[in-house]
């Protein structure tokens, strides 16, 4: 029905409800929480969402549902404006695959230990005597 509507077509509050798969009265409960959301009302109270108004709520669609906003949150986001792409960190790129001489080198110093074996078996001794003095 509304797919084969032109992108710029008013649509039905049952069109849009369809759409963003959520019953009529949660659009006519976000009119009551958002007041940029407006759509055209004809008699009986028959709602028409512009372009704009569908947009408006597929973002709060989105922002309620996808990125887990409160109804609060996303009135905040809509006086404030919603952060721009560019001011989120870029993704942390994956290091680099190790090399078969970062493998080697990782292998000589798990065979080659790091300390004194002889020096740490003293340190044992003293310890352990001044514990029984």
């Amino acid at each position: 029905m509304a797919a084969d509507k032109d992108p710029n077509a008013f649509l039905t509050i049952g069109e849009l409800s369809a759409q963003l798969g959520v019953p009529q009265h949660i659009l006519r409960y976000w009119e009551s929480k958002f007041p940029k959301l407006r759509p055209l009302q004809r008699a009986g109270n028959r709602r028409y969402y512009r372009p704009a108004d569908a947009d408006l709520a597929r973002r709060i669609h989105r922002l309620l549902t996808v990125d887990g906003y409160t109804i609060r949150g996303v009135q905040k986001l809509l006086r404030e404006g919603e952060p721009r792409d560019e001011t989120l960190p870029a993704p942390i790129a994956a290091p680099p695959a190790p090399t078969e001489w970062d493998l080697a080198q990782t292998e000589r110093q798990l065979d080659e230990p790091s300390f004194d074996y002889g020096r740490l078996v003293e340190l044992r001794d003293r310890l352990a005597s001044a514990l029984t003095a």
